[in-house]
């Protein structure tokens, strides 16, 4: 299916804008899900402190670090991981996408679930687990893919 426009002639999978820029079309999946986990992680470092986090979360100082560093290091390497070459990159993009799992498998877990909406309620102040899904599924897309997609 072609769809014409005025400007730019026909925009379908084979020509055209769409196939100019599809070969580039991960970044924009990549700056996304890299801009959030490199934000989240470095406050955990930076502003709130792992102690403050630990203590907000109830969890362990050792594990709120592994928390912040895998968010740290996802972020980072889902962005190298398009910039290394070969075997290498593709694997930093696999890892960097499974390390986002089990960091929003448990955000989900342990403050969004039970509330679909990320809207804030009074239930969950902290909203609902819709956006920490599309992350998890992100970063699923690149534990699968690596640099294929």
């Amino acid at each position: 299916m072609t769809v014409q426009t005025h400007v730019h002639g026909s925009i379908d999978s084979g020509h055209g804008i769409a196939a100019t820029f599809a070969p580039h079309a991960h970044w924009l999946l990549r700056a996304g899900l890299a801009s959030v986990f490199l934000f989240h992680g470095l406050q955990k470092f930076l502003v709130s402190g792992i102690e403050g986090f630990a203590g907000m979360m109830g969890l362990p100082v050792v594990i709120a670090g592994l928390v912040a560093l895998a968010e740290v290091l996802a972020g980072a390497g889902i962005i190298a991981g398009a910039t290394l070459r070969g075997r290498f990159g593709d694997l930093v993009t696999r890892l960097s996408g499974l390390a986002v799992a089990p960091v929003m498998l448990g955000a989900i877990a342990m403050v969004h679930w039970g509330q679909w909406s990320f809207v804030a309620s009074q239930s969950h102040p902290m909203g609902g687990m819709e956006f920490q899904v599309v992350l998890l599924l992100l970063g699923v897309y690149f534990l699968i893919r690596g640099n294929d997609g």
